[in-house]
């Protein structure tokens, strides 16, 4: 049951007819209210843009704009984000309420690349704390750092602008705008840990680039989808949250434990994983990688998936009801009028 909003003790008893402007009520009225109105208004804005113009500066620090526009190694990052972006994309078309316009998902998509910037600083700046802890330190290191850490700047994505827009108008929203950020996340990570992978090998567009950035390629790939999957889930309880103010905060932490979790288990896990099947099954390394994070990521992808369906089920319900309750009023009155 939904909280009944708070109202001051003068307000409740009053009567309607009183003036409780500046006493325990508020709206625009003076010229100072305006102003006050303004500042705030203009101190909102100024902080989205010193967010994402301070990412900015980070990315061009890590040299992550370089990566991306060298045309050779802008080549594989896109072949690397293929499987992300078929995600991605089944979210979108997962979303039985409204489509969703082109513009603000690539603007969701750019502020996942630019704060994607806030999680490469901040785990370099903290992963040598847990390194001498060895392999516990590592598990502690993807569970408290880089889980919460990446998935936090990825709903800081979609927070930044897309939430507030009237587009986003239902809670299966939140997963279709969470996919995104998730796709913009992976895809700059992907491109940074191609570039650092060829080692500024010299590169063409030809097939060459294939059997010199091939490897990093598909393993990049592999990674993808699981960000996308992630920030799906966080994103999916941030549209849950707009929904339900009275319980927001909660709500958006739930889903970040949720995506952190899953995110961090991913992490800890596929290295190990990939190695038992090597040695157990006897498949190659980059095989066993594969079937790995292919189970892994098919797992989640379905609970991610029926989570969504859940709510396409309840909502065509809702609309059939309202639909039968329509029809049975129209049928009523036309028994009435004859």
């Amino acid at each position: 049951m939904a909280k009944k909003e708070r109202t001051d003790p003068i307000e409740e008893a009053a009567d309607s007819s009183v003036d409780l402007y500046d006493v325990a009520t508020w709206e625009e009225r003076t010229s100072l209210d305006g102003l006050a109105v303004a500042l705030y208004r203009l101190l909102s804005g100024t902080a989205r843009v010193v967010i994402v113009g301070l990412a900015l500066v980070l990315l061009l620090a890590i040299g992550g704009l370089s990566a991306v526009t060298d045309p050779a190694i802008g080549a594989l990052t896109l072949i690397s984000a293929v499987p992300a972006l078929a995600l991605a994309a089944y979210v979108y078309r997962s979303d039985i309420t409204t489509s969703e316009p082109v513009w603000l998902l690539g603007a969701t998509f750019l502020l996942g690349v630019l704060t994607a910037n806030f999680a490469a600083v901040l785990n370099t700046l903290t992963q040598p704390y847990f390194q001498a802890l060895g392999f516990l330190g590592t598990v502690l290191f993807f569970f408290f750092i880089v889980g919460p850490v990446e998935e936090t700047v990825k709903l800081l994505a979609v927070r930044l602008y897309a939430y507030t827009h009237d587009s986003f108008d239902s809670v299966l929203d939140g997963a279709v705008y969470g996919a995104m950020a998730g796709l913009g996340f992976a895809f700059i990570e992907n491109a940074l840990y191609i570039s650092r992978g060829i080692g500024g090998t010299e590169l063409d567009l030809g097939l060459g680039i294939i059997g010199i950035g091939g490897g990093i390629t598909f393993t990049r790939a592999l990674a993808g989808p699981g960000h996308v999957i992630y920030s799906a889930f966080a994103g999916y309880y941030l549209g849950l949250a707009k929904f339900n103010p009275d319980n927001r905060g909660p709500i958006v932490v739930k889903g970040l434990i949720i995506a952190s979790l899953i995110h961090a288990t991913y992490n800890s896990t596929v290295g190990i994983g990939s190695a038992v099947l090597n040695s157990v099954v006897g498949l190659p390394s980059l095989a066993s990688s594969f079937v790995y994070i292919a189970l892994f990521d098919g797992l989640f992808a379905l609970l991610l998936l029926r989570k969504i369906n859940r709510y396409r089920t309840a909502y065509r319900s809702a609309h059939d009801s309202e639909s039968s309750g329509g029809d049975t009023a129209r049928s009523e009155m036309t028994e009435f009028d004859a």
